[in-house]
């Protein structure tokens, strides 16, 4: 995911300010505990919410193609894996298995493998047991005819991961999304920030510009988070009335990208020419740039020569790119002056704040807040409970305000956003070129790895490691809480762990601890508002598809 930046403050006093919270009323309405169901540089100066250095922790692993949902919320107040095995001081070479097959023929069986024949994650999981390893060669999607190059070492475990992060030994340059790069049409000619390497004098200016942009706006983020959320949940209990259910996915869209410009850019898009169509715009262009990596659940033989063999040409969205670029550029005046300041042309800076809060940020919240929802509702009564009890009586303690400081005096509620990100990453896949012949390990090899070659991570498999986590495969709301924090380390969504800070000198996500909060405050609000509800989880091409069938406002 992607997006806009923050790093906590240690101390934690100046978030008494009232810049940094809003009142809300604990009536009868929003204090009962909840019971759910469900049928499924430096950035020093800014307050978000950060995390501890831990230590490692190990247990036996497996490997399942599709696991089915489960969620369960422990007995006892923390989580922690079995404890540790002692790691040899040296593990044993191994040529790394896997093979690229025929030119073209190869990458071509691999992608209908990876898209058709088998999906995803069976197309990982056959090879790891047929390899008898967690690192091997394949090619990834999209290949012939985009890619020049498909070929990839896949590693899969929590041990190997991490190299993709090391920035001293890899490189980063134009692999965003991929062996594939999208036309630099779709973003107005420019090379943008996720595309470009820490060596590369741009980085460190472009990071600084979105660390700046978050910091000069953090006092707007939670009074607009709650006055959009609110209409939001007005709107959905609305609906809900009339029709007995109502989609999740759209209108909550459209109340993420209006809460991003208003605590952002304090411009409210409906009173522009941009009106309501910002979601709309924006999904059509992220499609144009990942469409050679998606499926859309057509038919193999239309799908597959269209989106997986050409790329969709850019002039087919420019009209559409260029009404998000005036709402942004009449929006971010502030912003330009310290692009000005630090040498970024205002054209430059405008496309790399558009992508920022459209591609990163406004897409990981249309993929990860779902995914909340349905791994909170799949969770049970125990679970949803503690949630509930716990939130409202932080919140009233705080004399019924909501800041950045009472979000750390909720534990169970950090260790569920954590937990959804560990269980279900929204961005799942991170690439890296090697800088040099280097070596890297799994929990059993060491291989040997060729300068120049491509290596790939799938996240979803790394951090569902049972060397590294207990009850891997399963949600469990409690697992970092307590000593549970340990296993931070282990989850990495943001292209690094989360117990490390964005910087200019990594790759890291310059919005991670951003990201962190706003869902935070997302399960709080709901929780303030809901003492049940029930869902049903469908299949999206992003993420996962939320219809309400049942909310029950708290009544006490």
């Amino acid at each position: 995911m992607p997006s806009l930046s923050s790093q906590s403050l240690n101390n934690l006093s100046a978030l008494s300010s009232p810049l940094f919270s809003i009142p809300i009323p604990l009536t009868r309405s929003n204090q009962k505990i909840a019971s759910f169901t469900s049928s499924s540089s430096n950035f020093l100066q800014l307050n978000f919410p950060s995390t501890k250095k831990p230590s490692n922790h190990s247990s036996t692993r497996t490997f399942r193609s599709s696991p089915s949902i489960k969620a369960t919320v422990s007995e006892t107040s923390s989580f922690s894996s079995v404890p540790p095995t002692p790691e040899p001081t040296q593990l044993p070479f191994r040529d790394i298995p896997g093979d690229y097959g025929f030119p073209i023929v190869g990458p071509i069986k691999d992608r209908l493998d990876y898209f058709y024949n088998q999906g995803r994650d069976t197309f990982f999981s056959s090879r790891a047991q047929k390899y008898k390893s967690t690192v091997f060669r394949a090619n990834m999607p999209p290949g012939p005819f985009i890619a020049s190059n498909p070929n990839v070492i896949i590693l899969l475990d929590g041990k190997s991961f991490p190299i993709l992060f090391d920035v001293t030994k890899v490189e980063k340059k134009d692999l965003f999304t991929g062996t594939f790069m999208p036309s630099t049409e779709l973003t107005g000619g420019y090379r943008i920030l996720s595309y470009l390497d820490p060596s590369e004098p741009k980085h460190e200016k472009l990071k600084q510009l979105i660390f700046f942009h978050l910091r000069s706006r953090s006092s707007n983020i939670i009074p607009e988070f709650h006055s959009n959320y609110t209409s939001l949940f007005d709107s959905l209990e609305k609906e809900l009335a009339a029709k007995g259910k109502v989609q999740f996915g759209d209108k909550h869209d459209q109340t993420a990208f209006n809460f991003l410009a208003q605590s952002l850019y304090g411009t409210n898009p409906k009173d522009t020419k941009l009106g309501n169509d910002g979601p709309t715009i924006v999904t059509k262009w992220v499609l144009f740039q990942l469409s050679p990596i998606l499926s859309l659940g057509l038919p193999k033989l239309l799908e597959d020569p269209i989106l997986h063999n050409i790329r969709l040409p850019p002039f087919l969205v420019k009209n559409d790119y260029q009404r998000l670029y005036d709402f942004f550029y009449e929006s971010s005046g502030f912003v330009f002056e310290e692009a000005k300041r630090l040498g970024i042309a205002k054209e430059e800076a405008c496309h790399n704040i558009l992508f920022a809060t459209c591609f990163n940020t406004f897409g990981g919240m249309k993929i990860f807040f779902p995914n909340v929802l349905k791994w909170i509702a799949s969770a049970g009564v125990k679970l949803q409970a503690k949630l509930a009890e716990e939130i409202r009586s932080a919140v009233k303690s705080n004399g019924g305000k909501i800041t950045m400081a009472v979000t750390e005096q909720m534990p169970l509620t950090k260790s569920v956003v954590y937990e959804s990100l560990r269980i279900d990453p929204p961005v799942p896949s991170q690439y890296a070129k090697a800088k040099q012949d280097l070596v890297i390990q799994s929990h059993e090899n060491a291989f040997k790895v060729k300068k120049g070659e491509i290596l790939f991570g799938f996240q979803p498999f790394a951090t569902k490691d049972a060397k590294i986590f207990e009850r891997a495969d399963e949600f469990v709301g409690d697992r970092f809480v307590g000593e549970g924090e340990k296993l931070l380390k282990h989850v990495l969504w943001s292209n690094g762990p989360e117990t490390e800070t964005p910087s200019v000198n990594n790759k890291q996500c310059a919005g991670k601890d951003f990201v962190v909060f706003i869902s935070r405050l997302f399960v709080i609000e709901w929780f303030l508002r809901y003492d049940s509800f029930e869902v049903q989880v469908g299949k999206s091409p992003l993420g996962s598809a939320i219809t309400i069938t049942s909310l029950k406002k708290a009544t006490s």
